[in-house]
């Protein structure tokens, strides 16, 4: 049986950590260019690789939302496709997962 509270306090622990990580990548996406123009070029490089990390971070949070309402809703560990049990070895290397390795495989 898969022990869906420590799966699901981890998720949390781990979706706090990327909300904070964003808010303060949107700070540094706000902050004014300096008025150098040579300054400007490297600055709008930094956050093109800010932005970059703030989509990865995004996409995260979202596959953990979803895994937490499914564990809300009593459904986690089961397989999107074809209805069986994700083995908790495969959940616990990869808590958002929503196939099993026979289907991500086929």
């Amino acid at each position: 049986m898969i022990d869906t509270v420590a799966i699901e306090a981890a998720l949390q622990a781990r979706l706090a950590e990327l909300e904070n990580h964003m808010a303060r990548l949107q700070g540094d996406l706000r902050a004014p260019l300096d008025a150098d123009y040579a300054e400007q070029a490297n600055e709008i490089e930094d956050k093109d690789a800010l932005a970059g990390i703030e989509g990865a971070h995004r996409a995260e949070a979202m596959q953990i939302r979803a895994a937490l309402g499914r564990i809300a809703a009593g459904k986690y560990g089961i397989c999107r496709i074809c209805g069986c049990e994700i083995p908790e070895r495969r959940l616990a290397a990869l808590p958002t997962a929503t196939l099993c390795i026979a289907c991500v495989v086929n």
